[in-house]
């Protein structure tokens, strides 16, 4: 086409409209979540709610857990508080679904990061923020110290988890004969191996260090030492809103970059007044640059880090030495000490 010729009659207008239109549904898409949860006054996030560690409600109705920290942070990033927050306890079935629907705007429920999730369910994976493995709980009892020995055994596990389709694989790999009893949640699956109607429980490692630490008597069971899966766990949101995405991605990735530079719920205000550095100014939003995008309020960083802590705080209060479960750091050490945990530089 011929950059310099005269459009056709109507064509301008046409373009007009059409820009117009191109502009209208830009703004509606970007009205989105961020705008809905403001307006609002509270952040709905979808959980467990039955793991130890991850995401747990007492007898008192107190909520803690790796996955709830990470809700908190979220709220304390788009509306300055990190109580504004609904904590809906979903199902492992019913998980992408819900965010779908939109009755929940986050879902942070120890979900493994596949390819299948993140492309046909309508849902985007932000990040990882835990590096998990499936594997296998026996009583102490039995002498079992390897999944190799585990030939024709009965195993409990979960319905709606990449659990089921791994230890299929996993046994068929190693010549085994396996039977599997699937039961809806966690708490039912526990139940039945605990009642001794499976030889073994199998699910996330994490998930197995918390039942054991609930236990009346956690030394009679043995985890096996055996991961016989990738489990990146990772929080989501539904498609199709790349501004609330950024925004919830970006939470995961300041709580982790906040580790790297030393800075912490304890230090964060005085990081504010010295912050001299490009990198600690954006970390903390001080010059309002990402918030003005994201529609949120300057100095959202800082929020976050000032009222969660950071990536390396969050993990030890619930899963570390101090929690009880005693899960080392492992893979969810940073990228510096051997890890995997890396943002994106700030700047």
């Amino acid at each position: 086409m011929n950059p310099n010729a005269i459009p056709p009659r109507g064509h301008g207008r046409a373009r007009a409209a059409l820009l117009a239109c191109t502009l209208l549904l830009a703004g509606t898409a970007g009205a989105g979540t961020v705008e809905e949860v403001r307006e609002r006054g509270r952040l709905r996030c979808g959980v467990n709610g039955e793991v130890p560690g991850l995401s747990l409600r007492n007898q008192t109705g107190q909520w803690s857990g790796l996955d709830v920290d990470f809700c908190r942070a979220v709220a304390t990033a788009v509306l300055g508080d990190p109580e504004a927050l609904a904590l809906v306890p979903v199902s492992s079935e019913e998980r992408f679904a819900a965010v779908r629907a939109g009755n929940v705007d986050l879902l942070a429920r120890n979900t493994s990061w596949t390819g299948q999730r993140d492309i046909a369910e309508g849902v985007s994976f932000v990040g990882v923020l835990y590096y998990d493995g499936q594997g296998f709980m026996v009583p102490r009892m039995t002498d079992t110290i390897s999944a190799l020995e585990l030939d024709r055994a009965r195993v409990c596990a979960i319905a709606g988890s990449t659990s089921i389709d791994n230890a299929k694989r996993y046994f068929t790999r190693h010549r085994m004969a396996l039977e599997l009893v699937v039961h809806p949640d966690l708490a039912a699956a526990a139940a039945a191996y605990l009642d001794g109607k499976c030889t073994a429980l199998t699910t996330d490692r994490s998930q197995l260090h918390a039942l054991r630490a609930t236990l009346d008597n956690p030394a009679a069971q043995r985890i096996l030492p055996e991961v016989i899966s990738k489990e990146p766990l990772g929080p989501l949101v539904r498609d199709n809103d790349h501004r609330w995405f950024d925004l919830v991605r970006w939470t995961l990735f300041t709580l982790v970059e906040a580790e790297e530079l030393g800075i912490d719920a304890g230090n964060a205000l005085g990081a504010k007044h010295r912050a001299e550095s490009d990198r600690v100014r954006a970390l903390l939003d001080l010059d309002g640059r990402t918030s003005s995008v994201l529609g949120i309020e300057p100095a959202w960083g800082y929020r976050v880090i000032r009222q969660v802590g950071n990536y390396g705080e969050v993990f030890e209060r619930n899963l570390g030495a101090t929690s009880g479960l005693g899960i080392k750091r492992g893979l969810n050490a940073l990228w510096s000490d051997g890890g995997l945990m890396y943002a994106p530089p700030t700047k």
